[in-house]
């Protein structure tokens, strides 16, 4: 949307002054804040996944846009109508029991957030029951597993097969990632998906969101 050329490019490029500006030119316009959101901040914070995952963008200046990001937002936030605005999809997240391992982890849920979700982390160590319990307890759109070590990604299955037990796996689209899980990995226990990095998971994450719906297109 050209009206937002300049918004997003700022997002790209983590310039907090310069995407403070723009929204303020953009509300001074008379734009929606609920449009400036969507189809400016949102939009601009989806063209950085990709970038992370080809490469082009690196981890200091994905919390760049990200802080850029949050700027636009304190700026229209006070003005956005919450009786226009659907409650934010939630993204349940967390390392699996026996594993410590959170940095790819965090990158993950800082990028699906900065594109308009709820993240849930349950941190690392998630015990398989305690993961079971945060589905029934804040029935997420999607839930992520992620490990490192080989010899905890089997958790991964025993949680989808407790959740079949519960009745609520339908309830539930579930992404799976880390250094030891791959797609073969990913098809035999049942996941909705499979990542092998930071941004293709939050791409996966809005693809599986949005692609149905009316909102912006996942880039």
């Amino acid at each position: 949307m050209n009206s937002y050329e300049t918004l997003t490019e700022a997002i790209r490029k983590g310039d907090k002054n310069l995407v403070e500006s723009e929204v303020k030119k953009a509300l001074s316009q008379g734009l929606d804040p609920n449009d400036i959101l969507k189809s400016g901040l949102i939009r601009g914070m989806g063209i950085v996944g990709p970038l992370f995952r080809d490469g082009l963008m690196f981890i200091p200046e994905v919390l760049m846009s990200a802080q850029a990001m949050r700027r636009g937002i304190e700026v229209i936030k006070p003005l956005l109508n919450e009786s226009d605005q659907s409650s934010p999809e939630k993204f349940l997240i967390g390392t699996v029991a026996g594993d410590i391992h959170d940095i790819g982890k965090n990158i993950v849920g800082m990028l699906i957030e900065s594109n308009g979700f709820e993240v849930i982390d349950l941190g690392v160590n998630v015990q398989n029951e305690t993961f079971v319990q945060a589905v029934e307890e804040h029935k997420p759109d999607i839930l992520g597993m992620s490990a490192l070590l080989t010899s905890t990604i089997p958790n991964m299955g025993i949680v989808i097969d407790l959740l079949k037990t519960r009745g609520i796996r339908n309830n539930v689209k579930i992404i799976v990632g880390g250094a030891s899980v791959n797609q073969e990995f990913a098809d035999i226990i049942g996941a909705d998906g499979y990542a092998p990095d930071a941004g293709s998971a939050s791409q996966w994450v809005k693809n599986a969101i949005f692609k149905n719906k009316g909102g912006y297109d996942a880039l």
